[in-house]
């Protein structure tokens, strides 16, 4: 199974989630191309409310598919200033763009340097080939 390429300007979650800081310094969130195959096909996402305070590692947003439901935790700690409104029409962006069009949600965050613990794009390519074995 070939892995698509990973952007490298992404910093990962051991759990598949990404985060990408954007020039205005927020922090766009969203789940590995590996986490959305696994899944399968996405028919329902959950998201968190504009304005909800969220802490690093906590669950904020739920996603469905045929298979199972899957918990999205925050990689860092903050306040949602932003949420990805067309997936609730179609959750099947994110199987389609999980790193564009498939985002789920921006954080304004509280600490930037808790992306320092997060996985870069060489690291979280490792894990999900370990998982592969």
């Amino acid at each position: 199974m070939s892995q698509k390429e990973i952007p490298g300007d992404l910093k990962f979650l051991k759990s598949h989630e990404w985060a990408r800081v954007q020039d205005n310094g927020l922090i766009r969130v969203g789940i590995s191309d590996h986490a959305q195959e696994a899944l399968g096909d996405l028919v329902y996402v959950e998201l968190p409310e504009v304005g909800a305070q969220v802490q690093a590692g906590n669950s904020v947003a739920t996603v469905e598919s045929v298979k199972a439901a899957s918990d999205i935790y925050a990689p860092v700690s903050g306040e949602i200033v932003e949420v990805n409104e067309s997936l609730a029409d179609k959750p099947e962006t994110i199987n389609e763009d999980a790193y564009g069009d498939g985002w789920l949600f921006v954080v304004k965050a509280s600490d930037r340097a808790e992306l320092d613990d997060l996985l870069d794009a060489d690291a979280y390519a490792g894990q999900i080939e370990n998982e592969d074995h």
